[in-house]
C-alpha cells in the first residue's frame, strides 16, 4: 500500500502540472500525508536543474502553509481527528515526547527537528495541541522548511545531476548539520547549562496525554 502510494507520488514528476503536484504533496505532508515530497522534488530538480531553486521555494511555501493545517488539527480537533490521524501514521507513541520537547524548547525544536527525517506533521500537530504562539510557529516553520528543501534546490542548481548520488546518501546528515548551524549554538547552550540530559530523560518517559492535558 505504502509502496504503491510512493510510486504514484513519484509518477507526478513527469506530469505537465508537476509544480502544482509538488506544492500539493508538500502541503498535505506537513499535516497528514505519509510520503515526504523530497524524492519528488529531487526528481524534478534532476530533470531541470536550472529550476531547482524555484521548485525548492514552491515546496517550502506549500509546506509552511500545510503546517498551519497541522497546527489547526492539533489545536482545534485533536480529540476528534488528531488522535486517529496520529494512530494511522504510527506516531501515537511519539506524540507525548514531541509535546514535552516543544514545551521545553519551543521554536528551536521545530527548526532543528523539522529539518531532519522526524515527521514534520508530528511537530505541526503537536505545536497546535500545546498552543505554541502562532507567529513563533510560522517563523520556526519557515526556517525549518527552508533548510529542508532549499538545500536540495541549491545543490542541484550548483552541481546539476552529478549531485544526486550525494543527496540520496547524505541529505539527512547535511540538513541536520545545517539546521544546527542556523540556530546558532542552541544545542551547545543546552549542554553547557546542564539541562539537555535532564530534559531528554524527562521527555523520553513522558506519559500519554489527552486533549485536556
Amino acid at each position: 500500500m505504502l509502496r504503491s502510494l510512493y510510486n504514484w507520488t513519484m509518477d507526478k514528476a513527469a506530469h505537465r502540472h508537476a509544480q502544482w503536484w509538488l506544492a500539493f504533496f508538500a502541503f498535505v505532508e506537513a499535516s497528514f500525508f505519509p510520503i515526504p515530497p523530497h524524492p519528488l522534488l529531487g526528481l524534478m530538480c534532476l530533470a531541470e536543474p536550472k529550476k531547482a531553486i524555484r521548485y525548492a521555494m514552491i515546496a517550502t511555501l506549500a509546506s509552511v502553509i500545510g503546517g498551519l493545517l497541522g497546527y489547526a488539527i492539533g489545536h482545534f480537533v485533536y480529540e476528534s481527528i488528531g488522535v486517529q490521524m496520529l494512530a494511522l501514521l504510527g506516531l501515537t507513541k511519539s506524540f507525548p515526547q514531541a509535546a514535552c520537547y516543544l514545551r521545553e524548547y519551543g521554536a528551536e525544536i521545530i527548526m532543528i527537528k523539522g529539518a531532519t527525517p522526524i515527521p514534520f506533521k508530528l511537530l505541526t500537530i503537536t505545536a497546535g495541541f500545546i498552543g505554541m504562539p502562532l507567529l513563533t510557529f510560522i517563523a520556526a516553520s519557515v526556517v525549518s522548511r527552508s533548510i529542508s528543501f532549499m538545500i536540495v534546490g541549491v545543490l542541484f542548481r550548483l552541481f546539476g545531476a552529478p549531485i544526486k548520488a550525494f543527496i540520496d546518501k547524505y541529505l539527512g546528515l547535511a540538513t541536520a548539520a545545517f539546521a544546527v548551524a542556523v540556530v546558532g549554538g542552541f544545542v551547545a547552550i543546552i549542554m553547557l547549562s546542564g539541562t539537555g540530559s535532564e530534559t531528554s530523560a524527562k521527555c523520553a518517559h513522558a506519559p500519554p496525554i489527552t486533549a485536556t492535558a
